[in-house]
């Protein structure tokens, strides 16, 4: 597979595949990530989020397909690869009983840093975290925030081309989420990094400039927020009315869209929705008891491509056996 192309893609996907006995955890999945963007893989628990970034990081061997990153195959250039990398897993890996100096260090001799270059990398980068007060602090007496931001500290130490971030605030209240990402986003800005990053949260997906959804293992969606939202078909319009099957059946009729109709309340989008609602309302034959008109949202968009809600449950029987035999099979290659 070619390394490079036209579109400064710094990792290429091309079929990648990975099963687990029968479960097959990713399927046939191709994209790219061009250098210097926020790239978001938008899924449920289970989706397959993880599993790609573990092939992408070498964690993981794939089934079928290629894939490089940062001009390197992820199955031939193992080496390589981790060293353009930076990686930030769902959960802590920091060693809680030293400091936050002792942990950037240790990371910073496995990847061969020459001091100079350690001691004013760790200096800049605690600074930009605003951990350098708490340098010398144990990591167990840091919050939950404070260890993120200081893994990523960490996974930034020897200037990676591309910054893996597996859901990361994941469990951080929201105040806290914001900060992280107004670092990243600065990081981003001034090292000209590209982020790439999995969630099923919302709003951060509505950060990325691109976000491809992900469900079962497939990429079902790939694009702008805005033009996924774009996608769904325009604003949506609700109608509370008394009779939803006539109001839906007038509406089919006459303006050749297709209502959906839940409980008392018919739904349907149009272009141009602020334009469109004065109009309807004044030539509508039936009784409106309400009215509504919002923006489509990335909740709608994975509606839209999935046919359900986002999950935001406790992973299913399947997804949590899959994600104990990735642990298993990950403990073994290390």
């Amino acid at each position: 597979m070619s390394t490079s192309d036209e579109h400064g893609a710094i990792v290429q996907v091309d079929g990648l595949t990975k099963t687990f006995g029968k479960i097959e955890a990713v399927k046939d999945v191709t994209f790219d990530v061009r250098a210097g963007e926020v790239f978001g893989f938008l899924g449920p628990n289970g989706a397959g989020k993880t599993t790609t970034i573990n092939m992408l990081c070498t964690l993981l061997t794939p089934t079928a397909g290629r894939a490089s990153v940062n001009n390197f195959d992820v199955v031939h250039q193992r080496a390589d690869v981790r060293r353009s990398i930076g990686l930030v897993f769902q959960q802590s890996t920091l060693d809680e009983y030293l400091t936050a100096d002792q942990n950037l260090r240790f990371h910073a001799y496995a990847y061969g840093l020459p001091g100079e270059i350690r001691e004013r990398r760790m200096n800049e980068l605690l600074e930009m975290v605003d951990l350098s007060d708490r340098r010398k602090s144990s990591v167990r007496t840091y919050s939950g925030g404070m260890k993120r931001r200081l893994e990523i500290a960490r996974g930034l130490l020897h200037h990676p081309k591309v910054l893996f971030l597996d859901e990361p605030t994941l469990g951080l209240d929201p105040q806290t989420r914001r900060h992280i990402w107004n670092y990243l986003y600065a990081l981003r800005d001034r090292e000209g990094l590209t982020i790439f990053m999995t969630t099923h949260y919302m709003d951060e997906a509505e950060g990325c400039d691109r976000i491809a959804v992900i469900d079962h293992g497939s990429i079902v969606g790939l694009g702008t927020p805005e033009g996924l939202k774009r996608d769904v078909g325009g604003d949506l319009i609700t109608v509370g009315t008394d009779d939803p099957v006539a109001a839906a059946a007038e509406i089919r009729a006459r303006y050749r869209l297709e209502p959906s109709i839940r409980d008392s309340t018919v739904s349907f989008h149009v272009e141009g929705g602020e334009t469109f609602l004065p109009e309807f309302v004044r030539s509508f034959d039936r009784p409106i008891q309400s009215i509504g008109l919002r923006r489509p949202t990335l909740d709608d968009v994975f509606l839209h491509l999935t046919g359900r809600e986002i999950r935001n449950t406790e992973l299913d029987g399947q997804e949590q056996l899959l994600q104990g035999m990735q642990q298993w099979r990950m403990g073994r290659r290390g």
